[in-house]
């Protein structure tokens, strides 16, 4: 999540109104770390129970695909694309793609993105399934009837949504398909008052935590976005937006 015009996306912008989660006019300070708690054995939204590292070491998963194709229709799109948003349809791409599991396992995820990164995003997580970071789930944000809300409490990964920034009259990034939000709830969007709107993800305001999909400071996830020039909402320094990838790093 994030905001800003296209003209912020070639040139940047305030980042007080960038967010997938909401923003804050509050004097940014860190996020209040909640005190420190062992790693629940279920996280949220649905997930399959993890086998043993024995069970997985001597599996030898799938190899990575993905397809990029035009959006098959205006179907597909209902509920994040309408007339008048700043990127048609035949501007954006569907990515078809496999992304590896919070249970160890891989699966069969989509992403809606601007046409002109499609093939840059594909090389990103193609890096981060080798590496076996792990995603929750990989739905377009459709199903969720385009609701930047529900998409984050299912702790659902996506990309386009035509939609203002949070506390904005400007488009977000991701209107552009130029952003992507990732396992949302393992990284949430923290208030500069340290506020987490959604309850289940408040646990995750302790960035010292170490659960599968939290993304930390110049770990893989930032280094791979890094590597095709785009920036993280969690250096933003209050608010913080842990989940937020974007080309224009807002």
């Amino acid at each position: 999540m994030e905001r800003l015009t296209l003209a912020a996306v070639l040139g940047g912008a305030a980042l007080a109104l960038s967010a997938c989660g909401g923003g804050s006019s509050d004097t940014a300070r860190p996020p209040a770390a909640p005190a420190a708690t062992s790693p629940a054995a279920t996280t949220p939204g649905s997930a399959t129970p993890t086998p043993s590292p024995s069970a997985t070491a001597s599996a030898r998963p799938q190899a990575f695909t993905a397809k990029i194709s035009k959006i098959p229709s205006r179907a597909t799109v209902k509920y994040s694309w309408h007339a008048g948003c700043p990127v048609g349809l035949d501007g954006l791409r569907l990515i078809r793609m496999t992304y590896w599991g919070m249970d160890h396992k891989p699966h069969e995820g989509e992403m809606v993105v601007n046409a002109h990164v499609a093939s840059k995003i594909v090389g990103v997580f193609h890096k981060l399934y080798d590496q076996r970071y792990p995603i929750r789930r990989m739905e377009l944000v459709d199903k969720y009837k385009g609701s930047d809300f529900d998409s984050i409490e299912a702790d659902n990964t996506s990309a386009f949504n035509c939609r203002n920034a949070t506390g904005s009259s400007s488009w977000s990034q991701h209107a552009y398909g130029l952003a992507v939000d990732l396992n949302t709830c393992e990284n949430p969007y923290v208030h500069s008052n340290g506020h987490i709107e959604h309850p289940r993800c408040v646990k995750y305001g302790n960035r010292k935590r170490k659960d599968p999909g939290v993304i930390h400071a110049g770990d893989k996830v930032v280094r791979a976005f890094r590597s095709i020039g785009w920036g993280w909402g969690g250096s933003w320094g209050g608010p913080w937006d842990f989940q937020h990838f974007s080309a224009n790093g807002h």
